[in-house]
């Protein structure tokens, strides 16, 4: 099976199944690259050392890979991961109608699958696992836990993003990361998925409440999750549009190449201010383009949590 990508997905109507596509697609896809120094059968399985008792080494796993694995017990893991996902309304771009909704990719669709992968890959770890949903302020927050119910519940509040998106919800990432920074009483592993468009006065404070999330010793990954093609590239035929901003409605008539340039050099800009800033604080930065599949989120999750010892 090879890793489920966007162009694939054509009904989010079962985010388990789908999660289960994505993750099992990554691992296969483990043994035949680089990463096979990982535990390719991270999700259940440890590599075994030398002088330990056989009796828990998976001979299943060795016939596949001829390599040595013993199964994992729940007490042998510790992580909580908080996965937090930006519903504003810039998150439901692109827009389609009504009759291409079941056959279309936004930036909150993809966070949504995203998010239902990692937290079914956590699952299997037997890891905790919570989620936080905010725009304006935070929607909704669970505590980390690694049950079947708790699974399903927080599938329950994806596919709800998912079936009801809404125009006119604005952002207000830096409060809402500050909020949870203040939330989350343990060590966890803080995985973000946001276009971080804030207003520019707002930039600082975005900056400061990521600051805040590693001062208080989480390890975060932000997947900075676009569409590079319209949004980053502006890559519209040369002819007159309407946009309209999805948080507040304003409307601007103009013709494509009229604020290509200087639209481009500002979110370059932008965006390299924001990686830089993710440099500093240590926070892993990574490009989630949406056309692009799930590979960079998968892979990206397994190696911070190769460095976090877990």
């Amino acid at each position: 099976m090879k890793l489920l990508d966007n162009m694939e997905v054509r009904d989010l109507g079962n985010l388990d199944l789908l999660a289960r596509q994505v993750v099992e697609g990554f691992m296969i896809g483990l043994h035949k690259s680089p990463f096979h120094g990982f535990s390719v059968e991270f999700a259940e399985h440890r590599l075994y050392n030398p002088g330990e008792s056989t009796r828990n080494i998976d001979w299943k796993v060795y016939a596949r890979t001829d390599r040595l694995f013993t199964k994992r017990f729940e007490e042998e893991t510790n992580l909580r991961c908080q996965v937090v996902i930006d519903a504003s309304s810039s998150m439901y771009f692109p827009e389609a109608d009504k009759r291409e909704r079941r056959d279309y990719m936004n930036k909150l669709r993809f966070s949504a699958l995203g998010a239902a992968s990692l937290m079914h890959l956590l699952q299997k770890q037997r890891d905790a696992f919570g989620l936080t949903v905010f725009d304006e302020e935070v929607r909704q927050h669970t505590r980390c836990k690694s049950s079947s119910s708790h699974y399903r519940l927080l599938l329950s509040y994806l596919e709800n993003l998912i079936n009801n998106p809404e125009r006119n919800k604005a952002t207000s990432a830096a409060q809402a990361l500050h909020q949870i920074a203040d939330s989350i009483h343990k060590r966890s592993m803080v995985v973000i998925f946001s276009d971080m468009f804030e207003q520019n006065e707002q930039t600082d404070q975005l900056f400061s409440a990521l600051q805040h999330l590693k001062h208080n010793k989480h390890e975060v990954v932000l997947f900075h999750t676009v569409d590079q093609k319209l949004e980053l590239d502006f890559d519209f035929e040369n002819r007159p549009y309407l946009f309209v901003d999805m948080e507040t409605g304003d409307q601007v008539r103009l013709q494509s190449n009229q604020v290509k340039d200087y639209y481009v050099e500002q979110m370059k800009k932008f965006r390299e201010q924001l990686r830089l800033k993710c440099l500093q604080y240590k926070i892993d930065f990574v490009e989630a383009d949406i056309r692009k599949g799930f590979k960079p989120i998968l892979q990206s999750y397994l190696v911070r949590r190769q460095k976090m010892n877990i």
